[in-house]
């Protein structure tokens, strides 16, 4: 069974729910990608969200644009992503780890030989942005002949068919883009979200996350109460920005310290 499977299965029955931190690969030094995923899970992380760096983010925001752009002036590629993963594993072999990015540089590797190395590295998941559920048929065969999961986006527009097909190729979990815009945007209106939740799980047996818009402990506590999953991303990659070439040691207390107060307000919900 996938591990993200089991972690989800495993919160249910403790009656919690699940905190995913983001943060890019790469930034804001190669060198601190390790250490980073690791102080995130000491800090209360139940499963990782692990950005590729790419040139053309269209779905961020300026954030996480900026960390892209840090990671691959420092020569970042899918490569060295899978090469972290796979040094993630040698210690931890419980933790889900999510691949987030763009269609491109998987292509340019090549699906089989993609979903391959990412196997063999440990990697749970895969969402990939700009590759909708009715062009997801030869990467989605491959993810599935070396068991990883293909996670999908909804967003506030997705109703009625659209989201029953894209229910029906999705595993793992749903992850729910909770405004409309880019990562780092803070219109997030909590009941609309809520409303919008209730009505996709009329439509799935799949988990729900709720990310974009997650900036504090509040938000994060409040989303808990009506989601599987609160996922956070720009307010953490923001953090290690303005520490910016920090020792690592400070870079991994900020994320760990960071993360274990959002642990605290989603367990409070």
């Amino acid at each position: 069974m996938n591990r993200i499977t089991d972690c989800f299965s495993g919160l249910r029955r403790q009656g919690k729910k699940a905190l995913i931190p983001f943060i890019t690969a790469g930034d804001p030094q190669p060198s601190a990608t390790l250490p980073l995923m690791q102080a995130l899970v000491k800090g209360g992380a139940d499963l990782l969200e692990l950005g590729v760096p790419f040139s053309d983010p269209m779905a961020d925001g300026p954030v996480i644009q900026r960390s892209s752009e840090r990671a691959l002036r420092h020569g970042t590629s899918l490569g060295d992503v899978l090469d972290i993963v796979a040094e993630f594993r040698r210690k931890n072999g419980t933790t889900p780890v999510i691949l987030m990015g763009y269609i491109n540089p998987v292509e340019v590797m090549g699906y089989e030989k993609f979903a391959r190395r990412a196997h063999a590295a440990g990697v749970d998941g895969v969402l990939v942005v700009d590759l909708p559920p009715e062009e997801a048929d030869a990467l989605q065969a491959e993810l599935k002949r070396h068991d990883l999961y293909q996670i999908f986006l909804l967003s506030p527009t997705t109703r009625g068919e659209r989201l029953v097909q894209i229910n029906a190729k999705a595993s793992g979990f749903l992850y729910y883009v909770s405004l409309k815009g880019v990562t780092g945007s803070n219109r997030l209106n909590l009941a609309e979200v809520a409303e919008k939740i209730a009505q996709v799980r009329t439509k799935t047996s799949l988990p729900v996350g709720v990310g974009f818009g997650i900036k504090d402990a509040d938000t994060a506590r409040a989303v808990a109460g009506f989601s599987d999953a609160v996922i956070v991303g720009s307010s953490l990659v923001e953090r290690l920005e303005q520490l910016g070439q920090a020792p690592l040691e400070q870079l991994t207390r900020a994320a760990e310290d960071f993360l274990s107060g959002l642990r605290s307000a989603v367990d409070a919900a």
